[in-house]
């Protein structure tokens, strides 16, 4: 199975991702415009830098490239896709089937929200991506691929787990294990879009299955 890692352009608590990328091997790595940056801080070398660099700046891309050996994919300004999303078409083409993300949140709020929104589309290209910060672990589960998830204490990126409906309507979910239960419920997100937040672990073990939509998963800390 092959790794990837994306460095997008959002800010990143330095001491947390030297921490969080310590015991951690990519076999690709791709760096969003200004998360070109932050690898220069992290002491990472990306395998490829991609994006329009309005941020990072073309002529200082094009020295850095030059004088690293480091692809580069340049994009003009005016596109339709977020440097975010241009990374991960890369990562496609890498054929990674799972990759981590820094850099995609604590920044502008309509570039987070865009970033949560494209894990559906790697997702549905068979690639699973987990978006992470200092306080947070955010990724998708799908009923079709995964009806059924197990979430181990010891695995938990922080004591909160919650679920939020990314399409419309998520039904039939069921929690055990959970100190909030639940048992066949719906979630919409016009109506109870806030029913399955901040859950805990009663036990080592929890399950949560449903049988249609898909769920943003936060497990997250203070």
């Amino acid at each position: 199975m092959k790794r990837g890692l994306i460095v997008s352009g959002g800010p990143i608590d330095p001491e947390f991702a030297a921490a969080f990328l310590k015991d951690r091997n990519y076999d690709y790595v791709i760096a969003a415009d200004a998360g070109f940056s932050a690898c220069l801080r992290l002491g990472i070398r990306p395998d490829i830098a991609v994006g329009d660099f309005d941020t990072f700046g073309r002529d200082e891309i094009l020295r850095c490239g030059k004088e690293n050996g480091l692809s580069l994919e340049i994009h003009r300004a005016e596109k339709d896709e977020s440097d975010t999303e241009l990374a991960l078409t890369v990562l496609e083409r890498s054929g990674c089937t799972e990759a981590d993300v820094l850099g995609a949140t604590g920044g502008r709020l309509d570039h987070e929200l865009s970033n949560i929104q494209l894990l559906l589309k790697a997702k549905k290209k068979g690639i699973a991506i987990n978006i992470y910060d200092a306080k947070n672990r955010i990724r998708l589960i799908d009923s079709e691929t995964e009806p059924e998830t197990v979430f181990r204490r010891e695995e938990l990126f922080g004591q909160y787990v919650s679920f939020l409906p990314l399409t419309e309507r998520v039904l039939g979910i069921t929690l055990t294990g959970f100190r909030y239960p639940l048992t066949d419920r719906d979630i919409s997100v016009l109506e109870n879009p806030s029913l399955c937040l901040s859950n805990e672990l009663l036990e080592d073990l929890a399950v949560l299955s449903f049988r249609e939509g898909v769920l943003i998963c936060v497990e997250s800390h203070d």
